[in-house]
């Protein structure tokens, strides 16, 4: 299958499942439904990989040469019961799923008994292990606490609140009817490349449909898209302190897959403060079979760090922009404040130093931050922003487009830093050159696309503009490294070169003279407009002679309109 066909297939299946979703929401609001809807998801996932290890060991019990191969003939023939009976013992042994890093699924919580069960205890019960079963919610918590208390990894993870939920009960089973049409495979996929699109695309339409609200557990997927492409994290330890769903985790396993590396040369850490949103990523990653360490428990990354003890290769967030009252309880002489005293009415760049204290010597950052942390100088955020630049931690400034998010309407940027500019081979063995006492400035507000009425989103050509601009300043180029390939055409691809009115690199000598302001705006300048050939005092001639006949034309309808109006009595 192509990758279009890929798409079309995810595309029409998504729309869908939405529209079916969104009909059985009735008075649920979108922030409640989100987690019905998730939950279940979930389930469907769980027990589908268990369903496909449980096929895998069926044929390997029947393969002569492998190693979990059951002989018939010792049980007296493959059509003895007896020998079906081992097979069904077999097939119920944790170890095997355990081993393949598949979830152990007990009987309760298994797919198919969700869906036969859930018409008999819609005004009836049903007994499961001597509990009474009176309801679907009832039908869903008990498979959701089933697979907790089995799978430690889950502990505490799942949202078991479907008893609580004031929706009908004919409408959760339709849901389950519904989200049991989501197929095993189709255009190549296997299911967990079909639920995780899934699952990521009812997230991003619940951001919208919760508006202001959502913007909380998710980032527009172009602009993590836009980050993990630029920062390439290939290995190593990847940390977001401020995770809503786990966007940045996901779009990193994207980028490790398509580019042919190996998702477990990452190890992924993250925090979150809301406890639905932290159990919402726990879940996204384990639909996508990754391994994560979101802490104990969901707490204040500034007062219960999770993480104490974290280096990180790779750091990525975005917080809520300019938080007030964010350091309750934090000490004015914390470690972390090593370039300042953030302000409390405004966390930015508390955000900024709690993300380089977890920095390795060799990380990089990227921090979607409100544009005020550009330019502001109240409250010691200028004397702050001046030492990260004296420091040379500051790499790339990426000025934004407006309307990208849900939830606020607030200018953003993008700050990437770096602990180490010296020359160095990448984690995704890019060959860096030494970049030291330089920054790099974009200004893509110019970029992108309305999707909509109110919301703006980059096109893939847009995040690929800026991504290779900021890989090519980065870079040995191979004119730099002495490798001219002889293609004029494809060396000059390969050199970084200024834009006026798009990417800039700057001394820091300049950006002190600025007093220290980030806005790439301040150094990009305007866009230079194609000369048309014409000598400019022909051209004032010809646009001067062009005015004149305009003024007398204009000086002539007026005289019109005067005639016309004094004809019907109007006239002066």
């Amino acid at each position: 299958m192509t990758h279009q066909e890929e798409q079309k297939f995810l595309n029409e299946l998504e729309k869908k499942l939405w529209t079916a979703a969104d009909k059985l929401r009735s008075t649920l609001d979108a922030a409640q439904y989100k987690h019905a809807v998730l939950g279940i998801i979930f389930l469907k996932y769980v027990s589908d990989a268990f369903d496909t290890r449980r096929n895998e060991l069926k044929a390997q019990f029947l393969t002569p040469d492998h190693e979990y191969f059951l002989n018939p003939d010792d049980f007296g023939g493959a059509e003895n019961p007896e020998y079906a009976e081992e097979v069904a013992i077999e097939l119920e042994q944790r170890d095997y799923y355990q081993e393949a890093n598949v979830f152990w699924v007990p009987q309760e919580a298994r797919w198919h008994f969700l869906q036969d069960n859930n018409k008999t205890v819609i005004g009836g019960e049903l007994d499961v292990d001597g509990k009474r079963i009176r309801s679907v919610g009832m039908l869903i918590d008990n498979a959701l606490e089933a697979i907790e208390r089995d799978n430690p990894k889950l502990k505490g993870v799942l949202n078991k609140r479907y008893t609580q939920l004031q929706i009908d009960q004919a409408k959760l089973a339709e849901l389950i009817d519904l989200i049991a049409t989501i197929p095993f495979t189709g255009a190549g996929l296997n299911s967990k490349d079909i639920l995780g699109h899934i699952y990521e695309y009812f997230l991003g339409q619940f951001a919208l449909a919760e508006g202001k609200k959502g913007g909380q557990f998710y980032t527009p997927k172009s602009i993590v898209s836009l980050i993990v492409e630029m920062l390439e994290p290939f290995k190593g330890r990847v940390y977001d302190p401020a995770m809503g769903s786990g966007g940045f985790f996901v779009q990193s396993e994207k980028f490790i897959r398509e580019h042919a590396g190996k998702v477990g040369d990452i190890s992924i850490y993250g925090q979150e403060y809301n406890h639905t949103t932290w159990q919402l990523a726990a879940m996204n990653m384990a639909i996508r079979g990754l391994d994560f360490n979101f802490g104990k428990e969901p707490a204040s990354t500034y007062t219960n760090d999770q993480h104490p003890d974290l280096r990180a290769d790779f750091v990525m967030a975005n917080p809520p922009f300019n938080m007030k009252e964010w350091d309750a309880g934090v000490s004015d002489h914390d470690p972390r404040w090593q370039y300042g005293r953030p302000p409390s009415g405004n966390a930015n760049f508390a955000w900024l130093q709690h993300m380089l204290w977890h920095l390795a010597p060799n990380g990089s950052l990227g921090l979607l931050l409100a544009n005020g942390s550009m330019s502001s100088n109240t409250n010691n955020e200028g004397a702050i922003r001046k030492r990260l630049i004296e420091e040379d931690l500051v790499e790339c400034m990426v000025a934004l487009p407006g309307q990208l998010f849900t939830n606020t309407q607030i200018p953003a940027c993008i700050w990437f830093l770096t602990k180490n500019k010296q020359a160095r081979v990448s984690a995704s063995g890019r060959q860096l050159r030494k970049r030291e006492n330089e920054v790099l400035f974009i200004d893509a507000r110019n970029l992108g696309y309305m999707k909509d009425r109110v919301l703006r989103d980059f096109t893939a050509e847009d995040i690929a503009r800026i991504t290779e601009t900021f890989h090519a300043w980065q870079t040995v180029g191979l004119q730099d490294a002495g490798r001219e390939t002889g293609d004029a055409e494809q060396d000059k691809g390969n050199a970084y070169a200024d834009i006026p009115g798009f990417c800039k690199a700057v001394k820091l000598d300049e950006i002190h003279k600025h007093d220290y302001v980030l806005t790439p705006g301040r150094y990009v300048g305007a866009e230079e407009q194609e000369d048309d050939g014409e000598p400019f005092a022909d051209k004032m001639a010809r646009l001067t002679q062009q005015l004149g006949e305009q003024f007398a034309e204009s000086a002539r309808l007026e005289a019109e309109i005067k005639k016309n109006l004094a004809g019907l009595g109007y006239g002066e």
